[in-house]
């Protein structure tokens, strides 16, 4: 049986995710999405948030496992018998900060090889930065999200009104 896992931080989800996951998941008997926790960040959305925004976004597909994790990517790989990485690229600028990291992952944890998708051209400037700075500023980004993660969105913007932030 084999698994892979495609890690990022989600906040929010995008359908430029969605597309990865959905792809990825037809691949491989098993999908982790693997929520990073980083310390260094300060995420909009909880990990508790993300967890259910995901789970709700992915319920259509059977073989995806949610999960979070902390630490290195292929110290989790190897503790937990993944086979594979999953990598969306966008882009040349994606691949030139992909590769070095799939390179030391795979010197770290030769059993465990990444797999780069590219992303579809439809969705190729869609990214959770560039949809939190256009909710920042009132811009439309209805079409760039999951129906969970645009309500979680709309809620959050809302609150940010309210709070004066």
């Amino acid at each position: 049986m084999k698994s892979a896992i495609y890690p990022g931080s989600f906040d929010p989800v995008t359908l430029g995710h969605m597309d990865m996951i959905e792809r990825a998941a037809g691949l491989f008997d098993t999908l982790y999405i693997g929520i990073l926790i980083n310390r260094k960040k300060t995420p909009m959305f909880s990990l508790e948030k993300r967890i259910e925004i995901l789970k709700e976004a992915t319920a259509h597909i059977s073989n995806v496992k949610i999960i979070s994790f902390e630490g290195l990517l292929a110290d989790y790989c190897r503790q937990n018998k993944i086979d594979a990485v999953i990598r969306g690229v966008r882009g040349a600028m994606d691949f030139d900060y992909e590769l070095p990291m799939a390179q030391i992952n795979q010197k770290l944890n030769p059993g465990t090889q990444t797999v780069f998708l590219a992303a579809r051209p439809e969705l190729s400037y869609v990214s959770s930065s560039a949809v939190k700075e256009l909710a920042s500023f009132g811009g439309s980004y209805k079409d760039m999200l999951p129906e969970a993660a645009y309500r979680a969105m709309q809620i959050k913007y809302d609150e940010t009104k309210v709070e004066g932030k």
